[in-house]
């Protein structure tokens, strides 16, 4: 254990708003002594504070399962209100897994169960095969969506803190390196209170992956970034992702969604209501036909949706509707400038879900 710090367990990390070496003046709770076989965790190794992570590598699954997380009937209330009503999914190795779904329908509260931080009411949660402890929280990066940082400290004395507490080596070489990748070195060594939201959510960032964790879980990772800036965090994670690192994000931009996931978990008020690999959730929402023409639309038997802005349409049809005799049927009765089929975007079936 570092010396000076109280060990602190099952704290909600919005208590703890200080990442300075004076925090247990502030917000700390006494816990009980470890197992003789656990670690000793401080505020920061047990998940509590804003953009904290852990160091710890698990190898394998004790059943030699790729399955890193499964939950399973996962329900969660507060104050007789369900948030989360029996949610079942897995997250597999090395894959980027979504967590979809409109404000409130549930995803931060899955989050913040899954890191024990909130206790469920029923179901089971497995990490790496094992039921939640100690040693596995050290395997696992956290970036929440909101959070605070000591404001009048220096950000290389944030970085630095942290970093010894998750005991990593090298940790200045470590530091200058991500620094340098998100465009912070320059602050290294002003105060945290200089740095713009978009600065300050790039250090909670280098805070959740500094120690290369097994597992890393983002809740709107993207948030507070410009387009330059997500575009330097995608690379990063895609990165990370090639070399191993299980993602879980939860975010709004559905366009980073089709470009980096490879399964999503899509909740609405608390229920599952996609889940699965995303093109097979294309193929279960048919295909969209973007369409110019000039005239009046005539009446289309085989199309289940249609958007006609005037001389622009978007039609909605089923994966084998024969989208030949359509353009035929278009033909013959308004002037087409263009057809085309694709796919449905998964921000078109994130609205019809979310709509019914």
């Amino acid at each position: 254990m570092v010396p000076g710090h109280t060990k602190i367990y099952n704290v909600n990390y919005q208590m703890l708003t200080c990442v300075s070496a004076r925090w247990q003046e502030r917000a700390c709770i006494p816990g009980p002594e470890p197992e003789p076989h656990s670690r000793d965790l401080t505020a920061a190794q047990a998940g509590l504070f804003p953009g904290i992570s852990f160091m710890v590598t698990i190898d394998r699954n004790e059943n030699g399962s790729d399955t890193v997380l499964h939950v399973q009937n996962l329900t969660k209330t507060f104050d007789r209100k369900t948030v989360l009503d029996t949610i079942t999914f897995d997250v597999r190795r090395g894959e980027v897994f979504g967590l979809l779904g409109p404000n409130g329908a549930g995803k931060t509260t899955l989050i913040r169960t899954i890191l024990d931080i909130f206790r469920p009411d029923t179901g089971e949660i497995a990490l790496f095969g094992r039921e939640f402890s100690d040693d596995i929280k050290d395997a696992i990066g956290y970036l929440p969506e909101e959070g605070s940082l000591d404001k009048e400290i220096l950000v290389s004395e944030c970085i630095r803190y942290f970093a010894e507490l998750k005991r990593v080596d090298a940790i200045e070489k470590k530091m200058d390196e991500w620094l340098e990748k998100l465009d912070l070195l320059e602050y290294r060594n002003r105060k945290i209170q200089d740095l713009s939201k978009g600065m300050h959510r790039r250090l909670q960032f280098i805070l959740s992956v500094i120690h290369e964790p097994d597992i890393l879980i983002l809740d709107e990772p993207f948030s507070g970034l410009d387009p330059l800036n997500i575009r330097t965090l995608k690379d990063i994670l895609l990165d990370l992702s090639g070399k191993g690192t299980t993602l879980i994000m939860s975010t709004h931009q559905m366009d980073e969604v089709e470009r980096m996931c490879d399964r999503i978990l899509m909740l609405n008020s608390g229920k599952n209501v996609l889940y699965g690999r995303l093109d097979d959730i294309r193929k279960e929402f048919g295909l969209s036909i973007e369409v110019h023409y000039e005239g009046t639309l005539p009446h289309l038997d085989t199309v289940t949706g249609i958007n006609d802005s005037g001389n622009y349409a978007e039609l909605v049809v089923e994966e084998d509707t024969d989208t030949q005799a359509l353009l035929k049927t278009l033909a013959e009765n308004v002037k087409i400038r263009k057809f085309e089929i694709k796919q449905r975007s998964m921000n078109e079936i994130f609205i019809e879900v979310c709509r019914k």
